[in-house]
């Protein structure tokens, strides 16, 4: 649950967005500084820090170097929040996605191309030269066993410092229960493989990531999607009908900062999740990769905090937080840990032994922490500079999402737009989006884009966002 320190700079941040709503508070003025504010609220520094935080995160303020913090944005200035939740018909149905899921990523690898459909922030943002330098010294201490002393598992330095972060989120994980694997893409799959047989059918929430879909479709999966709302995640009502009515093996979900809608499920509400996945005997695959990257005073509890039974199987990695391309991830698969381990043996075998060593070093040494608070930061405003592009350049109508954490925003563009239409425009003009439909196994969601903001917001991307806008506004679906 939230700490008094969460709730006392949540009530601080809305107390000063209500000021900047009703105009006491205009674009321009000066907010008090960190000091005068601690003052005059009595607070703490830090829960003002931390409010001042959330608004840039909203895209309400923005810090100006050695002058403080502006308010740059009133009510109007902001595209307003999607309001539903999806509504699929929650039948259950093989996945066949075909060549557009394929094409479309294919698109966004090429580096002159304004990315904003990858599904990766900018390498330049991670800490690349240190991780180097960690490596080299490393590498040259590398014991020559390590090679068979990481297979399966992992290397267990490394495995005890993914359970030390665990605890210091106050969930306690054992160094034996984590299984090191090559991204969280395969710690995914290992646990799919390890509660399912081809013909089974998985919950998959909707809109979900097309990762899942690719993931079901090789295993021979049948899928059911459920609604999710854009802020507070899957629906558990339509959840338990599902499961009362086809009796999944495996639920796949996103708890914290869904992919593509950004979506974070509420404490109580992930507490239910795992209560009801527990009372059917379903087991839960948690996909929790963006769980790091949280704009507020604390990480978001992951749904593993509240599983009594070992059904949560909590899969995360390095490649969104620290080390993009390194490919070093983990399943902590509860019940299921033999399972996944004997499947990491006999499909991939093992991890690279001289990326865990390094990443077990660097943890160690310290700085970690440091990266992530400075990650956070330009993900936050990078995501406030982008909302206020969306409401400059979309048509009148649109809507996005506001996460609170993670670097994706979901557009919803007025009904008539086709984002397919969208995406192919965009291509010739040097853009890459990812449109909604390859998020849906019903090809739902025609006139919605997911929209990378993890990478810096410079004047290409404000005339890439101007470009996207007018190509929104002349498409007409058919």
């Amino acid at each position: 649950m939230p700490t008094a320190a969460a709730k006392r700079y949540e009530h601080l941040a809305d107390e000063i967005a209500d000021s900047i709503r009703d105009g006491v508070l205009r674009p321009g003025d000066r907010l008090p500084s960190v000091r005068q504010a601690s003052r005059s609220r009595e607070v703490s520094p830090s829960t003002v820090f931390h409010a001042y935080y959330l608004l840039e995160a909203r895209g309400l303020i923005r810090a100006r170097d050695r002058s403080g913090y502006y308010v740059t944005a009133g009510p109007r200035t902001l595209p307003a929040e999607p309001e539903t939740a999806s509504q699929p018909d929650e039948d259950s149905r093989p996945v066949d996605l075909g060549a557009r899921v394929f094409e479309i990523l294919e698109a966004t690898r090429a580096r002159e191309v304004v990315p904003l459909g990858s599904a990766f922030p900018s390498p330049l943002l991670f800490p690349l030269p240190r991780l180097a330098r960690v490596m080299a010294s490393t590498v040259h201490r590398l014991d020559p066993w390590a090679s068979v002393d990481d297979l399966g598992p992992g290397n267990a330095a490394l495995r005890r410092q993914i359970a030390l972060r665990y605890l210091a989120d106050g969930l306690h994980v054992r160094a034996d229960d984590i299984v090191v694997t090559n991204g969280a893409l395969e710690a995914l799959n290992l646990c799919l493989m390890a509660v399912t047989r081809p013909g089974d059918a998985v919950v998959i929430e909707s809109p979900t990531f097309y990762g899942a879909l690719q993931a079901l479709e090789r295993n021979g999966l049948q899928a059911i999607e459920v609604p999710t709302h854009p802020r507070e995640g899957v629906d558990l009502d339509a959840l338990e009908r599902v499961f009362t009515r086809h009796k999944p093996k495996a639920c796949w979900l996103m708890t914290t900062f869904q992919n593509p809608l950004g979506a974070l499920m509420a404490d109580e509400r992930k507490r239910a999740l795992v209560e009801l996945c527990a009372r059917h005997a379903v087991p839960l695959i948690e996909d929790d990769v963006y769980g790091e990257l949280y704009y507020g005073a604390r990480r978001p509890t992951p749904a593993k905090a509240f599983d009594r039974d070992g059904i949560v199987m909590h899969c995360s990695s390095f490649s969104k937080c620290l080390a993009p391309g390194w490919r070093i991830g983990w399943a902590a698969a509860g019940r299921h840990v033999r399972d996944v381990a004997r499947l990491k043996l006999s499909t991939s075998i093992a991890t690279a032994a001289p990326t865990q060593a390094t990443l077990a070093n660097y943890l160690e040494k310290g700085g970690y922490d440091r990266h992530l608070r400075q990650l956070r930061h330009a993900l936050s405003v990078q995501q406030g500079e982008m909302m206020r592009a969306i409401a400059r350049h979309f048509p009148e109508g649109t809507r996005a999402t506001r996460p609170a954490g993670g670097y994706f925003i979901w557009v919803e563009m007025p009904a008539h737009v086709d984002a397919l239409d969208v995406h192919r425009h965009a291509l010739s003009h040097g853009i890459s989006v990812a449109p909604g439909p390859i998020f849906s196994l019903q090809g739902r969601f025609r006139h919605c884009l997911r929209l990378n903001c993890g990478h810096p917001f410079d004047a290409r991307v404000d005339a890439a966002i101007a470009t996207l806008g007018r190509l929104a506004a002349a498409s007409r679906a058919t």
